[in-house]
């Protein structure tokens, strides 16, 4: 059986250099350093390839077995690890300085909504017109909304003035 290399993957048969390997056989018993014409002969034998499982260690350590199957187990163990990860997205939650507080509840439902889902909230308070005149108003808003989530949440940036809009991002405890 005569496999090359593949590009990013681990060497195999003729690809591997190294005069002398430490060697694991087909049953996972350590055989010890050995020559890699041996080691070659033993894989051939075995009707299975002789795989690098450990470039950088001193010898390397080489594996005997069947690479086809040991590439579908990495693919499917990376595959596996792909699914169990999640991105995590910013909902953006947009308030006025003079919100009524039927309008604040839902709201918050909605945060507390974002939060369980493990996403970070971006809350933006949108000033219009004379609004900008009281910016304590807003202020106290975002005061509020830090207030009513602290035991889920914490304030990753506190609420900071960027041109007509004050804005606070809030990430899930």
């Amino acid at each position: 059986m005569k496999l090359t290399p593949n590009r990013g993957g681990p060497r195999v048969n003729e690809g591997i250099d190294t005069p002398k390997i430490q060697l694991i056989d087909a049953t996972g018993e350590n055989v010890g350093v050995v020559e890699i014409e041996d080691a070659r002969a033993r894989a051939v034998e075995a009707g299975l390839d002789l795989v690098e499982i450990s470039p950088n260690s001193e010898p390397p350590v080489c594996k005997i077995l069947d690479y086809g199957k040991y590439k579908y187990q990495a693919q499917k163990k990376a595959a596996e690890a792909r699914k169990k990860q999640r991105t995590v997205e910013i909902k953006e939650i947009k308030m006025r300085p003079n919100i009524d507080t039927h309008d604040y509840d839902v709201k918050m439902r909605s945060m507390n909504r974002f939060f369980e889902e493990g996403d970070k909230v971006k809350v933006t308070l949108r000033f219009r017109g004379r609004e900008m005149a009281h910016q304590e108003l807003g202020t106290q808003l975002l005061n509020k909304v830090k207030q009513d989530t602290t035991e889920i949440a914490k304030v990753e940036s506190e609420p900071r003035l960027e041109g007509r809009q004050m804005v606070m991002v809030l990430a899930p405890r």
